[in-house]
Protein backbone atom coordinates (compact mmCIF):
# COMPACT_ATOMS: atom_id res chain seq x y z
CA UNK A 1 0.00 0.00 0.00
CA UNK A 2 2.88 2.37 0.73
CA UNK A 3 4.20 1.81 -2.79
CA UNK A 4 0.86 2.83 -4.33
CA UNK A 5 0.69 5.89 -2.07
CA UNK A 6 4.10 7.06 -3.20
CA UNK A 7 3.48 6.31 -6.90
CA UNK A 8 0.16 8.15 -7.08
CA UNK A 9 1.38 11.06 -4.94
CA UNK A 10 4.43 11.55 -7.14
CA UNK A 11 2.30 11.23 -10.29
CA UNK A 12 -0.20 13.82 -9.06
CA UNK A 13 2.35 16.35 -7.87
CA UNK A 14 4.59 15.93 -10.92
CA UNK A 15 1.59 16.33 -13.21
CA UNK A 16 0.45 19.50 -11.49
CA UNK A 17 3.95 20.98 -11.61
CA UNK A 18 4.17 20.26 -15.34
CA UNK A 19 0.60 21.24 -16.30
CA UNK A 20 -0.37 24.27 -14.22
CA UNK A 21 2.08 26.67 -15.91
CA UNK A 22 0.34 25.81 -19.18
CA UNK A 23 -2.57 28.02 -18.17
CA UNK A 24 -0.25 31.03 -18.46
CA UNK A 25 1.94 30.05 -21.42
CA UNK A 26 -0.39 29.54 -24.39
CA UNK A 27 1.50 32.10 -26.51
CA UNK A 28 4.88 30.60 -25.65
CA UNK A 29 3.64 27.14 -26.64
CA UNK A 30 2.64 28.51 -30.03
CA UNK A 31 6.08 30.06 -30.50
CA UNK A 32 8.10 27.04 -29.38
CA UNK A 33 5.96 24.50 -31.22
CA UNK A 34 4.38 26.26 -34.23
CA UNK A 35 1.77 26.86 -35.39
CA UNK A 36 0.20 29.08 -32.73
CA UNK A 37 -2.73 27.61 -30.83
CA UNK A 38 -5.78 28.31 -32.99
CA UNK A 39 -8.37 26.61 -30.79
CA UNK A 40 -7.81 27.79 -27.22
CA UNK A 41 -10.91 25.86 -26.16
CA UNK A 42 -9.15 22.58 -27.02
CA UNK A 43 -5.90 23.75 -25.42
CA UNK A 44 -7.48 24.83 -22.13
CA UNK A 45 -9.93 21.92 -22.22
CA UNK A 46 -7.02 19.49 -22.42
CA UNK A 47 -5.31 21.24 -19.51
CA UNK A 48 -8.46 21.21 -17.36
CA UNK A 49 -9.08 17.51 -17.93
CA UNK A 50 -5.48 16.52 -17.30
CA UNK A 51 -5.29 18.65 -14.14
CA UNK A 52 -8.46 16.92 -12.92
CA UNK A 53 -6.71 13.58 -13.43
CA UNK A 54 -3.73 14.73 -11.39
CA UNK A 55 -6.13 15.50 -8.55
CA UNK A 56 -7.65 12.02 -9.00
CA UNK A 57 -4.16 10.52 -8.62
CA UNK A 58 -3.75 12.42 -5.36
CA UNK A 59 -7.14 11.11 -4.18
CA UNK A 60 -6.10 7.53 -5.00
CA UNK A 61 -2.91 8.12 -2.99
CA UNK A 62 -4.93 8.97 0.14
CA UNK A 63 -6.36 5.43 0.36
CA UNK A 64 -5.04 3.04 -2.30
CA UNK A 65 -7.04 0.06 -1.01
CA UNK A 66 -10.31 1.96 -1.16
CA UNK A 67 -9.57 3.52 -4.55
CA UNK A 68 -7.93 0.45 -6.12
CA UNK A 69 -10.83 0.10 -8.62
CA UNK A 70 -9.80 3.49 -10.08
CA UNK A 71 -6.24 2.36 -10.77
CA UNK A 72 -7.05 0.67 -14.13
CA UNK A 73 -8.86 3.84 -15.14
CA UNK A 74 -5.72 5.81 -14.23
CA UNK A 75 -3.76 3.47 -16.51
CA UNK A 76 -6.25 4.27 -19.25
CA UNK A 77 -5.33 7.93 -18.80
CA UNK A 78 -1.67 7.10 -19.48
CA UNK A 79 -1.35 4.40 -22.14
CA UNK A 80 -3.58 5.72 -24.97
CA UNK A 81 -1.84 9.11 -24.69
CA UNK A 82 1.60 7.47 -24.88
CA UNK A 83 0.48 5.41 -27.87
CA UNK A 84 -0.88 8.47 -29.68
CA UNK A 85 2.32 10.46 -29.07
CA UNK A 86 4.41 7.62 -30.49
CA UNK A 87 2.19 7.43 -33.57
CA UNK A 88 2.40 11.20 -34.09
CA UNK A 89 6.18 11.09 -33.69
CA UNK A 90 6.49 8.22 -36.19
CA UNK A 91 4.46 10.28 -38.69
CA UNK A 92 6.68 13.32 -38.18
CA UNK A 93 3.91 15.30 -36.51
CA UNK A 94 5.55 15.65 -33.10
CA UNK A 95 8.76 17.47 -32.22
CA UNK A 96 11.43 15.35 -30.50
CA UNK A 97 11.28 17.67 -27.45
CA UNK A 98 7.62 16.78 -27.02
CA UNK A 99 8.49 13.09 -26.92
CA UNK A 100 9.70 13.44 -23.31
CA UNK A 101 6.06 13.05 -22.24
CA UNK A 102 6.16 9.48 -23.57
CA UNK A 103 8.90 8.53 -21.13
CA UNK A 104 7.24 10.18 -18.16
CA UNK A 105 3.71 8.94 -18.82
CA UNK A 106 4.87 5.50 -19.94
CA UNK A 107 6.90 5.05 -16.76
CA UNK A 108 4.02 6.23 -14.60
CA UNK A 109 1.65 3.87 -16.42
CA UNK A 110 3.93 0.91 -15.67
CA UNK A 111 4.20 2.04 -12.04
CA UNK A 112 0.38 2.25 -11.90
CA UNK A 113 0.22 -1.40 -13.00
CA UNK A 114 2.72 -2.37 -10.31
CA UNK A 115 0.80 -0.36 -7.70
CA UNK A 116 -2.44 -2.09 -8.69
CA UNK A 117 -0.98 -5.57 -8.22
CA UNK A 118 0.86 -4.66 -5.01
CA UNK A 119 -2.28 -3.22 -3.39
CA UNK A 120 -4.44 -5.74 -1.55
CA UNK A 121 -8.13 -5.93 -2.42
Amino acid sequence: MRFARVVFTVAGILGLVILLPGFFTIDMVGQQFPPPVTHPDFYYGFLCITVAWQVAFLVIATDPVRYRPLMPVAMLEKFPYVTMLLILFARGQLAPQQLAAVGIDGTLGVLFIAAYFRTRC
